[in-house]
C-alpha cells in the first residue's frame, strides 16, 4: 500500500491517518499489537524514521502506546482523547483562534497543533489571527511532584528532565506559530507562557473560549533513564488523562456554560496574579 504522490501532506501524517483509520474501525483492535517498525515501512513505502514520526503522532493523541520490547499497542479505550483534535482543528477554521492550556508541559498541545499549523502552511486553513497561552508549572524551584519514589523528595535532575521537555514543547509552539506570521500567512501570532509554583493536578484546554476540554493527571510511578542512569519515580501522566468536554450553550445559565466561564476565570486569575511570563 504506497502513499499517495499527489497528496500534499507529509507523509508520515498520510502514514499516520491510515493507521488511525484502521484503528477507528477496528481494524486493528484495543490491545492489539500493531506491525513491527519494519513491517510498516515496507507497507506504505516509507522510511523507518517516517513511521516512528506517524507513531508519535498517534501516541500524542492517545491512540497507540508504546511497550518497552514489546512494542506499539492500540490503547484499551481508544475513543476517549481523539475527541480533543477535530476540536482544535474546527477552531483554526475561524477567522481567529484562541486557545488557553493549562497543565503540566505542553506536550500534547504541542502535538495536537501540528496538523492545524501544516494546513496553514499548505493554504488549506486560512485564520486571521492566532493567540496562545500557555500556563505551566515552574520547574526551576521544588514541587511536590515529580519527585523521587523512594521518599517522595524533590530531585533537581528530574526536575530538570521535566524542564527539558516543558521547554521543548512551548518553544516548539511558539516556533510554529511564529513562522507563520513571518511567512505572512497570519496576519497577527502570539504565544504566551507563565509559569507558578504549583504542581497541577488537571489540565485544560480552552479553545476559542467557547470550548473547555478538562481532565485529571493520575500520577503513576515510573522509572525514566537520564544520562545513562534509572531514576525511579512518581510523575504526572498527561496522555493517560480522561477528557471531559464542555461547550458553551444558547443558556448561560446551564452547566456546560457556567463551567466554561469559571474555567476561563480560573485561568486568567492565574495568569494575572501569581504566574510570571517567561521569554522565549
Amino acid at each position: 500500500m504506497s502513499l499517495d504522490p499527489d497528496d500534499p501532506r507529509p507523509p508520515y501524517q498520510q502514514v499516520a491517518n491510515a493507521l488511525r483509520a484502521a484503528i477507528l474501525t477496528k481494524k486493528f483492535e484495543p490491545g492489539e499489537k500493531l506491525p513491527s517498525g519494519h513491517d510498516l515501512a515496507k507497507t506504505y513505502g516509507v522510511a523507518r524514521m517516517t513511521v516512528q514520526q506517524a507513531i508519535r503522532l498517534l501516541r500524542d493523541e492517545g491512540l497507540v502506546v508504546s511497550r518497552q520490547g514489546s512494542g506499539v499497542f492500540v490503547r484499551e479505550r481508544t475513543e476517549r482523547p481523539v475527541e480533543l483534535r477535530p476540536h482544535i482543528e474546527r477552531a483554526f477554521e475561524e477567522p481567529n483562534v484562541a486557545i488557553d492550556f493549562a497543565g503540566f508541559s505542553g506536550e500534547t498541545l504541542n502535538g495536537m497543533l501540528q496538523e492545524p499549523l501544516d494546513k496553514i502552511r499548505l493554504g488549506r486553513l486560512t485564520p486571521e489571527s492566532i493567540a496562545i497561552r500557555i500556563l505551566v508549572p515552574d520547574m526551576e524551584h521544588p514541587m511536590s511532584l515529580p519527585c523521587r519514589a523512594e521518599d517522595l523528595s524533590d530531585d533537581p535532575v528530574i526536575r530538570t528532565r521535566a524542564l527539558r521537555i516543558q521547554q521543548r514543547s512551548v518553544q516548539a509552539i511558539a516556533d510554529a506559530v511564529h513562522e507563520l506570521a513571518d511567512l505572512g500567512l497570519v496576519k497577527t501570532a502570539a504565544v504566551q507562557v507563565r509559569v507558578h509554583q504549583t504542581a497541577p493536578a488537571f489540565k485544560f484546554y480552552v479553545i476559542n473560549r467557547q470550548r473547555v476540554f478538562f481532565g485529571f493527571y493520575p500520577v503513576v510511578k515510573h522509572t525514566v533513564r537520564i544520562k545513562g542512569e534509572p531514576h525511579e519515580l512518581y510523575d504526572v501522566m498527561g496522555k493517560d488523562a480522561l477528557l471531559f468536554h464542555y461547550e458553551i450553550t444558547e443558556d448561560p445559565t446551564s452547566m456546560a456554560s457556567q463551567y466554561v466561564t469559571e474555567t476561563r476565570r480560573w485561568f486568567d486569575s492565574m495568569w494575572t496574579t501569581i504566574s510570571r511570563e517567561i521569554d522565549l
